[in-house]
């Protein structure tokens, strides 16, 4: 079978992830470009891999590519994903897909209109415990949803900052929700599995003050099926504290700490053991996990198979969807009611 042509956009923090993830896939694929802005970052990606090193976005339109993967800061992400997509290349963005709902519409509309599958990269849906607590919530082991939390409190010092685009609202789009706790908003409404009727929440800047945006959320969001989320989310915190998140049933619950699952039915309590794992090592962030590599490895086989992408556009922009909404709820200081299906 023969290997798909990949291009990257983007080679900062993030690509050290896909640089390894690239070694591994080499059954699937072939890197032929790196793209980054800064020159120097590009020539350092591609030193293991022989490809064209470039720094302007332009250049990689013009290439004989089948996959582009765009790693770029938040606010680039519509117009360099949709000019993928018209080029006539499939495209897994990082999330956020978008920083405004109609711009994740336009990336979804090019992506049907081309023809080409469109993916946005929420790698903890493939924790091992994740999968296996999806099934059961599926198949009715844990009865009707009836509540939900997530907690994370990490920490970003000043230098996190010290770029020219995180930190604003223009071009990051918000703070710790968008950038950090989105993750845990995708996760909550991927178990419930319902879509989200309102959301009332509230965001601050309490202690880095050397930044526009929110280094604090919460928010109360209801789904349609009658369950409700507690959301709390912090970047202030003196580390990077393991994400929690729960799902409560009427028959027992779901338990995420880092990347450990209990699940707890009808009283009786066990872990979910992970997996084997043949993708560690894989560098970067510890809270990034190892799960990158099987969103990517998944994404290149929807497109040798011809089959839907799992996280495609629809669904990259259902937690874009609640984390915008919390932001307005709270702007408007007042419970908000999304459209029926809103992300659906």
């Amino acid at each position: 079978m023969p290997k798909l042509k990949v291009g990257i956009v983007g080679c900062g923090r993030i690509a050290v992830v896909y640089r390894d993830v690239f070694k591994k896939c080499g059954d699937q694929m072939e890197l032929r470009c790196a793209v980054d802005k800064v020159r120097e970052r590009a020539e350092s990606f591609t030193a293991d891999f022989s490809c064209a090193a470039l720094d302007h976005f332009d250049a990689v339109l013009e290439q004989d590519l089948d996959v582009v993967h765009i790693c770029t800061p938040h606010f680039l992400h519509p117009e360099q994903v949709i000019r993928c997509l018209e080029a006539g290349f499939h495209v897994l963005t990082e999330k956020p897909m978008a920083i405004a709902l109609d711009d994740a519409d336009r990336m979804i509309a090019a992506a049907r209109a081309a023809g080409k599958k469109l993916g946005v990269i929420f790698q903890n849906r493939y924790i091992e415990g994740i999968v296996a607590a999806k099934k059961l919530i599926d198949g009715g082991k844990l009865g009707k949803i009836t509540g939900a939390w997530s907690h994370l409190t990490w920490w970003r010092p000043p230098s996190y900052y010290e770029c020219d685009w995180k930190g604003s609202w223009e071009k990051e789009g918000g703070g710790v929700l968008i950038d950090q706790a989105i993750h845990s908003v995708d996760l909550v409404q991927y178990l419930v599995g319902s879509p989200v009727a309102w959301i009332h929440g509230h965001i601050d800047n309490r202690i880095l003050k050397t930044v526009a945006v929110e280094d604090v959320a919460d928010a109360a969001i209801g789904f349609e099926n009658g369950c409700i989320y507690s959301l709390f989310a912090c970047n202030y915190y003196t580390h990077n504290a393991p994400i929690q998140i729960e799902i409560m049933g009427e028959k027992g619950k779901v338990h995420l700490k880092g990347f450990e699952v209990t699940v707890e039915i009808e009283g009786e309590s066990a872990p979910i053991v992970p997996a084997p794992l043949n993708d560690v090592n894989i560098p970067g962030q510890g809270y990034w996990g190892v799960y990158h590599c099987r969103q990517i490895r998944e994404f290149y086989d929807c497109i040798l198979g011809d089959r839907p992408v799992a996280i495609d556009g629809v669904e990259g922009k259902k937690a874009l969807a609640m984390v915008l909404g919390v932001y307005r709820s709270s702007r408007e200081n007042r419970r908000i009611f999304l459209e029926k299906g809103m992300g659906q």
